[in-house]
């Protein structure tokens, strides 16, 4: 991959001019690159990863990781099956994997209802899915390369027998 993709890719808000510095270019070409991924489609877009457990927010959304085994179609395999389930608004994610199942979506709603619904209402009706697990996120340690800290510490009541 590009050393301009590389970069961007763990720090999306650095400038082209430091990132000339650090190439030893000219930003000139640094800007005319970013902006040919932009328009080709390399760089689909500029992403900001949020640790959600330290921001108040009354409207936390519940996030499922689902397997999904399906049966692939004649002459287009999976993509088919794969755009009708990425085409949902509940799915955030969707990637063909290799292992028991084929595809793994990961769907975010309100509530674990919400989510419960979508796979029992609009994804194993599918006349493609053949079967599906549902995985809840309980928390999330590591995301995207980043260790997301904790808000505060477990404040357990101690057991002893």
């Amino acid at each position: 991959m590009d050393e301009i993709l590389e970069i961007l890719e763990k720090d999306a808000r650095i400038k082209p001019e430091e990132i000339a510095k650090m190439l030893k270019i000219k930003p000139d070409k640094v800007k005319q690159a970013i902006k040919h991924y932009e328009k080709e489609g390399v760089i689909l877009k500029y992403k900001t990863l949020i640790n959600k457990e330290l921001v108040k927010d009354d409207n936390i959304t519940v996030r499922a990781l689902i397997e999904v085994n399906v049966v692939p179609q004649k002459d287009v395999g999976f993509d088919k099956v794969a755009e009708r389930i990425y085409s949902f608004s509940e799915v955030s994610s969707c990637y063909l994997i290799s292992g028991t199942y084929d595809l793994l979506v990961i769907v975010e709603g309100k509530d674990l209802n919400t989510v419960a619904r979508f796979v029992a209402e609009k994804l194993s009706p599918l006349e493609a899915v053949r079967g599906t697990v549902t995985h809840f996120l309980l928390r999330k340690y590591k995301e995207d390369g980043v260790v997301l800290k904790c808000k505060q510490e477990d404040k357990r009541i101690a057991i002893s027998y």
